[in-house]
């Protein structure tokens, strides 16, 4: 019995340690900073908060991103329960604009080696440069927000304004020096020995970081969050559109299809959540709707590729001009408007050759199929009787006498009487 309760003791030991064990949640920021990104940070703070986690680690690497975005982290931030700690990494990564902010607002900033951090001049989303007095607002509500998290957080409040009014970048090492982040470290193990028994201010009071032993826990973005975060893509949100106009316009002209339909509402509705977190010209939807418009004109009044080319020219302004943004990742590519258009102008191409095959073919039915056929005299014709034509008697007459049994070829068709000649097979056997 004692050996039983001594294994017993032993075994329940681990758990014991494992429990007490502090714990440490981290999140990747990868890419533009949209509304996506910051309900997935605003999220995991409020649950780390509740897990009682000893820091929430940040490891970040961004071109910039939205001003609302950007303040909703910030926000997120300040309010959370647990100290908060940006990495910016692995090396080549970056915190640019609306990252930078997002950086010097976390309890701790650090960078890996070959890091660069600033460039956080603002930007008109719209594309379109305000007057005066607006940018100067712009620039200096920028300016001082970015001033008030400095100083807030003790960093090098000149700097962090001129990453603002100067737009200019540091990298790890001058960033370290010129006491805009805290400490350089190349990789999460090196950085968390790093923050080891370091201060930091709570809820009022002062604590020191314990992160000997932690367990390190990342938290992915849901499946949710990953497809909206991938929707808020330029380049898939105008995919989408595109879908949503063609899938709706093709269960508009042929009602009952139902797949076009549903693909079209679905993909269209999801364009309509994307063209919330970029900036959208809509003189270039506007474009791209003349552009799908002329296609389908073409299909309908053929004007030999006349409204085609009008359409594609369309296209491509209304592409160039639906994001425009200053910054690339907020901008449509090349390949990607190029790869549409060309599908698009092949498509209806392919579609309108169809058309035009159609209407130079000989009809086949009705009464306009009837003309060219051949069938059977089955009177005298001098010059009218009655001929033998697809199981069916007509009334016909011919210029030229015929006799009963002769093949005769339908030349015209007036209401129910036909005018035909000879055919070229004579006498029927």
């Amino acid at each position: 019995m004692r050996l039983l309760f001594l294994i017993s003791i032993f075994l329940m030991i681990p758990v014991r340690l494992l429990a007490q064990a502090p714990q440490v949640a981290v999140v990747t920021v990868h890419g533009p900073i949209n509304p996506v990104t910051a309900n997935y940070l605003k999220k995991n703070l409020a649950a780390a908060g509740s897990r009682g986690d000893r820091l929430l680690l940040v490891e970040l690497d961004t071109p910039g991103g939205l001003d609302s975005a950007m303040r909703d982290a910030v926000q997120s931030i300040f309010a959370s329960p647990v100290p908060v700690a940006v990495h910016v990494t692995p090396s080549g990564a970056r915190a640019a604009s609306a990252g930078a902010v997002i950086g010097l607002a976390a309890d701790f900033l650090a960078m890996a080696p070959g890091t660069n951090i600033g460039a956080a001049h603002p930007v008109a989303v719209g594309g379109e440069k305000p007057d005066k007095v607006m940018e100067a607002k712009i620039l200096n509500d920028a300016e001082a927000y970015i001033e008030g998290i400095a100083r807030k957080r003790g960093r090098n409040v000149e700097l962090a304004r001129r990453m603002v009014r100067e737009s200019i970048s540091l990298p790890s090492e001058a960033a370290l020096q010129q006491q805009v982040i805290d400490l350089i470290a190349t990789d999460r193990q090196d950085l968390l020995a790093k923050l080891e028994g370091r201060k930091v201010l709570k809820g009022g009071k002062e604590t020191t970081l314990r992160l000997a032993g932690a367990r390190v826990t990342s938290y992915e973005m849901g499946t949710r969050d990953k497809i909206l975060d991938a929707i808020s893509n330029p380049d898939v949100a105008y995919v989408l559109m595109l879908l949503g106009m063609l899938g709706l316009f093709f269960e508009l002209s042929n009602p009952g299809a139902i797949l076009p339909g549903v693909i079209g509402g679905i993909s269209l509705l999801l364009s309509f959540f994307a063209f919330q977190t970029l900036p959208v010209n809509y003189t270039g939807i506007a474009l791209i709707v003349l552009g799908i418009i002329l296609f389908i004109a073409e299909i309908k009044v053929v004007s030999y590729g006349m409204l085609a080319v009008g359409g594609m020219v369309s296209m491509v302004l209304g592409s160039l001009m639906l994001f425009p943004s200053p910054e690339p990742y907020l901008r449509l590519s090349w390949s990607v408007i190029i790869a549409t258009v060309l599908t698009t102008t092949i498509f209806f191409a392919v579609v309108v050759a169809k058309v035009v095959k159609a209407h130079r073919e000989k009809p086949i039915t009705g009464v306009e199929g009837m003309v060219g056929e051949e069938g059977v005299a089955d009177t005298d014709l001098l010059p009218e009787g009655k001929v033998l034509l697809r199981g069916e008697y007509w009334y016909a007459e011919s210029a030229e006498p015929i006799v009963k049994g002769e093949k005769v070829q339908v030349v015209e068709v007036k209401g129910l009487h036909l005018k035909v000649q000879k055919a070229t097979g004579g006498q029927n056997q």
